[in-house]
């Protein structure tokens, strides 16, 4: 693993900024990650309120020290050579709570849990989001959704903080959330909170519609393996599981990476796969459909970290 040249000074000004404990060094990240996949982080830290968060931002800009944000990585392929520099993840931050007909939920917390306290606060409008297994701070990065609703339908504004360490409130609008994306990235903004605006329905009629939902998920989605969830876009006109299903590429894949069985858009860590087994998947799939269909897949998993260096 590449090392940065003042690691023991960096270490110790992260431990004067957030307890001892919240800061480790050579983490494994694929310990972090829902894939199940990622070399180590140089550091990785968990900080324990805003204001921490804000001080390991200017501690990285004041040092030089590349900076990366990561949620439960359910969307996220980290490569074997891991993540230099500090890799922050807001695992703490995970509260969800109610104020009026809203539902704010702080970036670390799960947006299906989110969706759960919605259920039980009696609140409607979050219950496409009872499937997706990422986080808050996840689902606003890349605009998530499913079974026809999405963040953008719901979003007030959310809680941030900029590449500066500066604390902004950010309406929707201001975030230009699109089909899968935001600009989120683009700003370099670590999303804190979000703010859900939701109207009162009926309890029993709201948990019917998340039920459906679930039963749809369960019954099509290969989750009794690690996954990065949908692979690709939809490509116009086209669904990219059945493109790949046509392109008989189901059960293929390189390493312990393969096509699921189940749903022809996922790719499945079947058997302790490395980043490398299910990037060659990846192109596989892409390369065979193009071949076979003139269909170019992009990607809706993102790719971060340093390739291995060779043996």
């Amino acid at each position: 693993m590449m090392k940065l040249g003042n690691d023991h000074h960096v270490y110790e000004q992260l431990c004067t900024i957030t307890a001892e404990e919240n800061v480790m060094m050579g983490e494994y990240l694929k310990k972090h990650m829902y894939t199940r996949l990622g070399g180590k982080a140089d550091f990785f830290v968990t900080p324990a309120s805003i204001d921490e968060v804000q001080q390991i931002v200017r501690l990285a800009n004041k040092e030089e020290v590349p900076f990366t944000l990561l949620g439960n990585g359910s969307n996220l392929i980290i490569h074997d050579g891991g993540i230099r520099g500090i890799v922050m993840s807001l695992k703490r931050f995970d509260s969800i709570s109610r104020e009026g007909n809203s539902i704010i939920a702080e970036s670390g917390a799960r947006i299906i849990d989110a969706s759960r306290k919605a259920l039980d606060e009696e609140l409607t409008g979050l219950e496409f989001a009872c499937g997706i297994p990422g986080t808050v701070g996840g689902a606003l990065f890349m605009n998530a959704g499913a079974y026809g609703g999405e963040v953008k339908d719901c979003l007030r504004h959310a809680v941030v903080v900029n590449r500066e360490g500066e604390l902004l409130t950010l309406s929707a609008d201001e975030l230009d959330l699109g089909y899968r994306t935001s600009n989120i990235p683009d700003k370099g903004y670590i999303v804190l909170e979000a703010t859900f605006d939701l109207k009162p329905g009926d309890f029993d009629e709201i948990k019917a519609v998340m039920d459906d939902l679930t039963y749809k998920r369960e019954s099509k989605q290969p989750l009794e393996y690690p996954s990065c969830g949908s692979v690709f876009k939809r490509p116009p006109g086209y669904f990219a599981g059945k493109l790949i299903q046509d392109s008989g590429l189901q059960g293929k894949g390189f390493g312990g990476a393969e096509v699921s069985t189940k749903h022809a858009g996922f790719i499945v860590n079947k058997d302790n796969a490395t980043t490398s087994d299910y990037i060659k998947v990846i192109k596989m799939v892409q390369d065979t459909v193009k071949e076979k269909f003139g269909v170019e897949l992009e990607r809706e998993v993102k790719i971060l970290g340093d390739e291995p260096e060779e043996e």
